[in-house]
């Protein structure tokens, strides 16, 4: 989180547009020395919160244009409000995509840097393990994914359950037919990006398609994007109920993603994308989380299984952005759900 002083900056610069770090340090209520008052604007510039224009005495700050997607917020507080007290985006938003997206990254350089030195340990630990010792751990990671993935969609087999039905095809009794069928679903779909590593690289609607499809298979749900209206549970955000709207957005969608050098900001974009446009009737979170994760592998990343994520804390960081476009608190559970894959599994 930002401190007073920083938001008072931020705050300052996003009401008087381009100003000089003079013009910052004479308007700014702080007992604090003009050095320091660089040093906060240095660390807002490398967190992504302002940008600069111009060099030296002649550099101007203003806010970033993707200063509302990642400014830090207080999801306890946001959701001290009530669904119809909270003031939100109800409409989708084409231009996060197209324009806000498409020209900013949404990981700051330290963030970055924290993600490329666990990719280092995790490239470090495999090459340390034989095949087969690499094999069981990604089934390990599997199975976790597959059991906390459905958890979050509501299913009630515990990981140990889980384990046993996908290991020994054992049911838990007390279980529905539909719990275990998703559970082996989100198996089979892991064990089709891994099987075929780059299918996913580019990424493409028709392929988004395929996933889903092995994701909602014998489970009563509609094939291919959805053509009739939806409702998100707890929030008053309306995803599009326009099918060819649909698929424009998810055809810029997969522009923006192929368009994009680094893996991290692909996988990110991908999981909180897929789940904004809620293409498919049902199953997208559980589509967006193969997809991502296949990205990730694609170039030799370690995947996530979400395993330590609490269900109540995804959904809060996911309505975050349907209602604010706000990717802070999804940008964290990314980067701790990373750094726990790589010091758990490998």
């Amino acid at each position: 989180m930002l401190t007073e002083r920083e938001l008072e900056i931020v705050e300052y610069i996003k009401n008087h547009g381009n100003i000089s770090s003079k013009e910052a340090y004479d308007n700014i209520s702080s007992n604090s020395s003009y050095a320091t008052l660089k040093r906060d604007l240095a660390k807002l510039v490398s967190q992504n919160y302002i940008k600069t224009q111009g060099k030296g005495k002649g550099t101007k700050y203003f806010i970033s244009p993707v200063f509302e997607l990642v400014q830090p917020m207080n999801v306890e507080k946001y959701y001290e409000k009530e669904i119809d007290e909270r003031e939100i985006k109800e409409s989708f938003n084409f231009k996060i995509i197209t324009e806000v997206l498409s020209y900013h990254n949404v990981f700051s350089k330290s963030e970055l840097e924290t993600l490329e030195t666990l990719q280092n340990n995790y490239k470090s630990n495999i090459a340390q393990l034989s095949d087969n010792e690499y094999k069981m751990e990604l089934e390990r990671l599997a199975i976790d994914l597959s059991w906390k993935s459905s958890q979050i969609e509501g299913n009630t087999y515990s990981l140990l359950e889980t384990e046993r039905l996908l290991k020994e095809k054992e049911t838990a009794s007390g279980k529905t037919k539909e719990e275990a069928v998703m559970l082996l679903n989100h198996k089979d779909a892991l064990d089709f990006i891994i099987e075929h590593t780059n299918y996913l690289n580019p990424l493409s609607v028709s392929k988004i398609e395929d996933i889903h499809s092995i994701l909602i298979k014998e489970l009563a749900v509609e094939k291919n994007l959805r053509k009739r209206r939806v409702g998100i549970s707890g929030t008053n955000y309306r995803p599009l109920d326009n099918e060819f709207q649909i698929l424009e957005a998810l055809k810029n969608t997969c522009d923006l993603i192929n368009k994009k050098e680094n893996v991290f900001e692909k996988a990110l974009l991908t999981l909180v994308l897929i789940s904004y446009i809620q293409p498919f009737m049902d199953g997208n979170k559980r589509t967006a989380r193969i997809v991502s994760n296949a990205l990730l592998m694609s170039e030799n990343h370690c995947p996530l299984s979400f395993r330590t994520v609490g269900s109540i804390d995804y959904k809060k960081a996911m309505l975050l952005f349907y209602e604010q476009n706000n990717i802070s608190n999804f940008k964290d559970i990314f980067i701790t759900q990373f750094e726990f894959a790589v010091n758990t599994y490998f």
